[in-house]
């Protein structure tokens, strides 16, 4: 359930447990900016101020995915901080939570029985491949690019245009994961291939989050740093 008593966008006069206590997908949000548990009763602003986040940028982040379809207010936004975040989101998935799903998926489906499993594990093998390859292209381009951008340096030959037009929905293959194993893979073992499922329907829904991070706030926050610039977008 949604939260029935905090109305409204979140801010640094809140308590950070409230945050976490009534929206607990927040969780990934503050750990992809660094901050660990064990916070008390303090307020978002001390808590930021403790780990060195910029608080302005994790309230973005915050009151964006609490509020999808609003427009994101990128004026005080740190792209420095931003970038951090979604590097630490990268490595998240790429390094922690598709491995595990990997390693679940293996103990679930039994590989000796019927083509069927291995091409499931082919098929979530190529789709890791596919997000590793998305993730990479950030790490390689678009991140190098906005740094440089950050010290005034500009590129002619590239701008935050050609990221926006190229930047696909990654998640959005799973549904078809989800949909083979659902219709027609018959597990001895309900529990353990349900685990998995579960695992998958909520790392595409995370997926989904850390593209519309991108989409909605980095590209914005990058738009307006062009223009400063003097670039172009």
């Amino acid at each position: 359930m949604e939260n029935l008593y905090k109305l409204g966008k979140y801010k640094e006069t809140d308590r950070m447990c409230d945050l976490i206590c009534d929206h607990y997908p927040m969780l990934l949000v503050m750990s992809r900016f660094g901050i660990p548990l064990g916070f008390g009763d303090k307020s978002i602003r001390e808590v930021c101020a403790e780990n060195g986040v910029d608080t302005d940028t994790f309230l973005a982040v915050v009151n964006l995915l609490r509020e999808e379809g609003t427009k994101a207010d990128t004026g005080n936004v740190s792209v420095e901080s931003l970038i951090s975040y979604l590097r630490n989101s990268h490595d998240y998935f790429l390094e922690f939570r598709l491995p595990a799903i990997r390693r679940k998926l293996i103990e679930a489906i039994d590989c000796r029985r019927s083509d069927v499993s291995f091409a499931v594990l082919r098929f979530f093998d190529e789709y890791a491949g596919e997000v590793r390859k998305h993730m990479q292209y950030e790490e390689e381009t678009v991140f190098p690019y906005v740094e440089s951008l950050l010290t005034g340096r500009t590129d002619p030959a590239y701008n935050i245009g050609i990221f926006r037009k190229r930047h696909d929905q990654v998640e959005a293959r799973l549904s078809e994961l989800k949909n083979i194993l659902i219709k027609y893979y018959p597990a001895e073992s309900s529990n353990e291939l349900n685990g998995v499922l579960f695992d998958i329907f909520s790392c595409q829904r995370d997926l989904a989050s850390h593209n519309y991070v991108e989409d909605h706030l980095f590209v914005p926050s990058i738009v307006r740093l062009e223009r400063e610039r003097g670039g172009r977008s």
